[in-house]
């Protein structure tokens, strides 16, 4: 699959059935109209993908993504502003209900609304010497892209409140610690081991993955009970499928399956 004529994002591969799609608009990889037009182009490709069983969302240069691009922000009308954000946020809430497995790769900086773009997807990845913060409360206003909601899911509300409220920017280390990102990469090995890990992601089943995702999104935040059904519905997706058959097939046989997609 191919992405054609976007000038900020590209899309490839690299493994069987893994995808990497790279942002890039230099020099940092701000979130201006170019680049969130042309990731919500990848987003109308990417919810159809049927054959991708795992993401990466990669950056081009020394920079994940610096967040907003303060220049556009500075010429828009309090009432743009406004429309703006919802759009951004909109835009990132389509990357989190992607239906296969995301893993974010993180090196640089990845701050503001660079955080919350690596947060609205399932895993992340960070290289050594990463930078990662919400610094809105600092420049007068508040991460509205899903910080407020998704680091607090990710980690918890008190430290997340401590992330938001000293508008400080953390270490790959301390990020690892805290649970922001799940593991911390050598520098320069940051795509190396997000492919690695998407790569043993979609060697499982594709359909259980993305129904096992679907569990675990819709039943988040929800009484067990109700979560539990949840969980139900999406098993229940998965029991007429010839990939569970094969699972059966094959440990029957002592060989690893191999999955279809049906």
């Amino acid at each position: 699959m191919t992405l054609e004529r976007l000038d900020h994002v590209r899309l490839e591969r690299r493994e069987p059935g893994v995808g990497i799609l790279t942002i890039d608009n230099s020099p940092v990889n701000a979130l201006g109209r170019a680049l969130v037009s042309d990731l919500e182009a990848a987003c109308d490709a990417l919810e159809r993908a049927g054959d991708l069983r795992a993401l990466v969302m990669a950056a081009a240069g020394r920079t994940f993504c610096a967040g907003a691009d303060l220049k556009e922000r500075q010429a828009m009308a309090d009432e743009e502003v406004e429309i703006w954000v919802s759009r951004v946020s909109g835009l990132f809430s389509r990357i989190a209900r992607l239906p296969m497995p995301t893993v974010a790769c993180i090196q640089g900086v990845a701050a503001g609304g660079g955080l919350e773009l690596a947060l609205a997807c399932d895993l992340r990845v960070a290289e050594e010497g990463a930078s990662l913060g919400l610094k809105e409360v600092g420049l007068g206003i508040i991460p509205g892209a899903g910080g407020t909601q998704r680091l607090p899911r990710l980690i918890g509300v008190a430290r997340a409140k401590l992330w938001i409220f000293t508008a400080r920017i953390f270490s790959a280390a301390e990020a690892l610690a805290d649970g922001v990102v799940d593991l911390v990469a050598p520098a320069g090995k940051g795509l190396e081991t997000a492919i690695a890990l998407a790569a043993e992601i979609a060697a499982n089943a594709p359909l259980a993955l993305r129904a096992a995702k679907r569990a675990i999104d819709e039943g988040a935040g929800l009484p067990i009970e109700e979560g539990l059904d949840a969980e139900r519905r999406a098993y229940g997706t998965i029991v007429p499928t010839q990939d569970r058959r094969e699972a059966l097939r094959a440990f029957m046989e002592k060989r690893k399956p191999r999955f279809q997609g049906r």
